[in-house]
């Protein structure tokens, strides 16, 4: 009596067709998700988070003193761009990264009051991107109107043009 010969398993084909179909699949999740994209996403929302938060610091600040700002702040020349700092400092550095222009590398603004008062956490530094940011170069920009309307400003945006916040 002849055997049957049963055959278990996949054929070569079968295999390859499989793989094919599972790489063209994951190529389409992977475009579609696009992480490069996301990423940046992520940080500019951390810039647009930083920048809300400097300035509800400085008005919260402002409406506990009566009015008055901050002496950082208030002894800033209006109309006039400042790098904002977390210390000390006659120098901010180059900030060729930055989009907004800065009045000069000395044209430094120190903002850690506000965390001593308890009106900030730490003074934000902003993700690196473009540039190298830090507790000396922030990333960050402040300018003050005749009116007294702040502005803050993020120096880069990866997916926006600007990022800025005024009150």
């Amino acid at each position: 009596m002849p055997k049957s010969i049963n055959k278990k398993g996949f054929t070569l084909i079968e295999l390859l067709i499989v793989i094919a179909i599972i790489s063209i699949i994951a190529a389409v999740v992977f475009v579609a998700l696009d992480p490069l994209t996301r990423f940046r996403d992520s940080r500019d929302a951390k810039r647009w988070a930083d920048i809300t938060a400097v300035l509800s610091a400085v008005k919260i600040d402002q409406v506990d003193n009566g009015g008055d700002y901050l002496s950082a702040v208030k002894n800033l020349s209006t109309n006039t761009v400042y790098m904002i700092t977390g210390e000390d400092s006659t120098s901010c550095g180059d900030a060729t990264n930055c989009k907004t222009d800065i009045a000069s590398d000395s044209s430094c603004v120190n903002l850690s009051e506000l965390v001593t008062q308890g009106y900030l956490g730490s003074v934000p530094v902003s993700p690196n991107g473009e540039g190298s940011w830090g507790i000396k170069k922030t990333g960050y920009t402040i300018e003050k109107s005749a009116t007294g309307i702040l502005t803050v400003r993020a120096c880069e945006g990866e997916n926006t043009t600007e990022i800025r916040a005024s009150r």
